[in-house]
């Protein structure tokens, strides 16, 4: 697959699913075809926050996604760790060679045992560099079965530019688009509402212009906080338009559920 084509065509994508499909195809022709991908806008320290919040596409299994994501096995592996702290592409060699000189701490050995137990242990993480200090994107590629160390290293000698301008392109628009996370989404009032009140609009003038009494108008802000989770009106417009899920375009695709978002995203 040409990569200049395909990065104008990912840089087009209107849905997140979109542009994961056409990344994965061409992280498979790459040798990779098992990939996971993590964002998040509330990193706080070394924490990506609420898991609810952040956005998981995989091309694993489903078994194993639900594993990796839901039962937070992410979290304990040491390129978890590496992808937090640092920026850029590591290959799954340091792990084994930290594994080797005993320098991981014992929960990210115990994980490096159990990916090694169903043939994990090629591959490599690309760290993406974030304009804000509270977002953080991640990708980990699997090499395919029957390729070590040597061959990975060896793709990236081939396709390394490719593969990280491909991996780069797939995150930067993942960042404009609507994020369908873990929280069910906002309806189109509840939307609706949220960008009257981000426009300054008062309960009165919203009621007036969305057509519906002034109660109905705090139902919709009561149910657009619980949607984002947040306890005020002024958090659920910032919330909203960090996961990019006001303000959309007419032809901005939101998942209707998102409830279960890596297996619906994954191939």
């Amino acid at each position: 697959m040409t990569v200049l084509p395909l990065l104008n065509r990912i840089a087009a994508a209107t849905a997140v699913s979109e542009v994961w499909d056409l990344a994965v195809s061409y992280f498979a022709d790459c040798g990779f075809a098992r990939a996971n991908y993590g964002f998040t806008r509330f990193r706080h320290a070394g924490s990506i926050g609420n898991p609810d919040d952040a956005l998981y596409l995989t091309s694993f299994s489903p078994e194993y996604s639900h594993f990796y994501f839901r039962d937070g096995f992410y979290a304990r592996t040491p390129l978890y760790r590496w992808a937090v702290e640092n920026e850029g592409i590591c290959t799954w060699r340091w792990v084994e060679e930290h594994m080797a000189a005993g320098t991981l701490r014992p929960g990210e050995a115990e994980a490096v045992r159990q990916n090694a137990r169903l043939g994990l242990r090629a591959g490599l993480t690309i760290s993406f560099p974030e304009a804000s200090q509270r977002q953080k994107g991640a990708l980990g590629l699997a090499a395919d079965p029957g390729l070590d160390h040597d061959a990975v290293d060896a793709i990236l000698r081939d396709k390394g530019p490719g593969l990280e301008a491909v991996a780069h392109m797939m995150h930067l628009k993942n960042c404009q688009l609507p994020l369908s996370t873990r929280r069910r989404p906002l309806s189109a009032r509840q939307r609706e509402a949220l960008e009257w009140v981000a426009d300054g609009k008062t309960t009165q003038d919203i009621a007036l212009l969305m057509g519906v009494s002034p109660a109905m108008v705090e139902k919709h802000l009561r149910l657009a906080r619980a949607a984002l989770d947040v306890e005020t009106t002024a958090q659920a417009v910032a919330k909203g338009t960090l996961l990019n899920q006001i303000f959309l375009l007419p032809k901005a695709n939101l998942p209707a559920n998102p409830d279960h978002p890596v297996p619906s995203l994954s191939n």
